[in-house]
């Protein structure tokens, strides 16, 4: 818009100016034209620069004074610029000269003027802009840095941007940098108030099922017995799990890492669920890491993948990379989207929807990334023996030295 206006401007002035400068000198040529034209009348000697077909008449001119009509033209003569007017004189040409060269050095003078100052404005409205504009999209970048940070789960992050002086209330950038701020405020209170209140009463669960338990097994054996305790069993491993979400939630818990064998581990993991699960070791590796999570991780695998799924379980070894595949329907579309949700299970009642949420928690704890995917082309799954099934695939980070 800058460059527009001035070149706008700029072409409005030279046109003007222009136009001025060659009125002024066409009207004083045509006014010596006329006092020679007196002067040739009344057989007086004819005024300087004035004469009758004069050398350096532009031809154009000339005929133009032929034809019975005066005029006038702007012409080189002698190197200079000169406005000619001429006149028909008794079949020739009366004709007089005014120098042209003062207002051709205006011209050109207002012309160098115009372009400098376009170009200086234009230069300076640029740096201006471009400091102001880099301000804001830099303060912009910053916003969005937060929001980035905020949606991985840093509600603690702040923009702090509340803008400068009395116009802070105009700021555009200051205002959407408060109203994130109020947003990741209002989030983390009630994310931590949730946490709170999920803490706090599965603790306070924990008592009363305790001694629920112990009552239960003072009941006579029996059918509705077996039933009261696994009813109690069940609502134990429901407070555990929540008690646990909470501690992963809030950040909590102590990651005490130290070097382990990962196949060891797996097939550690596999005796004490108690399941038929296959575990195949393509490639043993030593990696660095909590092992009470890991095996609480790899533990929740084998156990969703017995419980939501169909036989044969396999638990891959590959460097450090673990997968757990069985040969059921797969996981469903909603977890394959957004990933695990909490008390939302896909297994037609069976569970809570909690271990997978705490699968990926503790993967998260320790440093290590955890993706769930069906097997099979078209990623659909698919029954049956050959290539369908649900895979829940956990990269662990390397150590500093690995071995296999």
């Amino acid at each position: 818009m800058c460059c527009s206006l001035a070149a706008v401007l700029g072409v409005l002035v030279h046109v003007g100016v222009t136009r001025q400068t060659v009125a002024a000198a066409r009207d004083k040529a045509l006014e010596q034209l006329h006092d020679a034209a007196r002067a040739y009348e009344a057989g007086e000697a004819l005024p300087p620069e004035s004469g009758l077909d004069p050398a350096g008449l532009p031809q154009s001119l000339r005929q133009l004074a032929l034809s019975g009509r005066r005029g006038t033209v702007v012409a080189e003569r002698d190197g200079r610029p000169t406005m000619w007017a001429a006149a028909p004189a008794d079949g020739r040409t009366l004709a007089t000269a005014v120098d042209y060269e003062q207002s051709a050095r205006t011209i050109t003078g207002l012309d160098n003027a115009i372009i400098g100052s376009s170009v200086l404005a234009i230069g300076g409205t640029l740096l201006v802009g471009g400091f102001a504009v880099r301000r804001v999209t830099r303060r912009l970048h910053q916003t969005a840095t937060v929001a980035r940070r905020i949606s991985r789960g840093e509600l603690d992050a702040r923009v702090g941007d509340t803008g400068r002086g009395a116009s802070a209330r105009l700021d555009e950038v200051a205002t959407v940098a408060r109203a994130l701020d109020t947003m990741a405020g209002t989030l983390q209170a009630k994310l931590v108030s949730e946490q709170r209140f999920t803490a706090d009463v599965a603790h306070e669960l924990r008592t009363p099922l305790t001694g629920l338990q112990a009552a239960s097994e003072l009941l006579p054996e029996g059918r509705a017995t077996d039933l009261v305790r696994e009813r109690v069993r069940t609502m134990r491993r429901l407070t555990e799990d929540l008690l646990e979400i909470s501690r992963l939630d809030s950040g909590s818990g102590v990651v005490e890492t130290d070097l382990h064998r990962l196949g060891r581990v797996a097939e550690r993991v596999v005796r004490a669920a108690g399941t038929d699960t296959e575990v195949v070791v393509v490639r043993d590796a030593h990696v660095e890491t909590d092992r009470r999570r890991l095996e609480r991780v790899l533990g929740n695998l084998v156990v969703n993948a017995h419980r939501h799924g169909r036989g044969p379980v396999v638990l891959t070894v590959a460097g450090p990379v673990v997968t757990v595949r069985d040969h059921g329907e797969g996981y469903p579309e909603y977890l394959l989207a957004h990933g695990p949700q909490r008390f939302r299970s896909g297994g037609g009642g069976k569970g809570h929807g909690l271990g997978l949420t705490i699968a990926v928690g503790q993967a998260e704890a320790i440093g290590a990334r955890l993706e769930f995917r069906n097997a099979g082309s078209g990623g659909g799954g698919g029954g049956g023996g050959g290539g369908g099934g649900a895979e829940a695939v956990l990269t662990l980070p390397w150590p500093p030295a690995a071995g296999g």
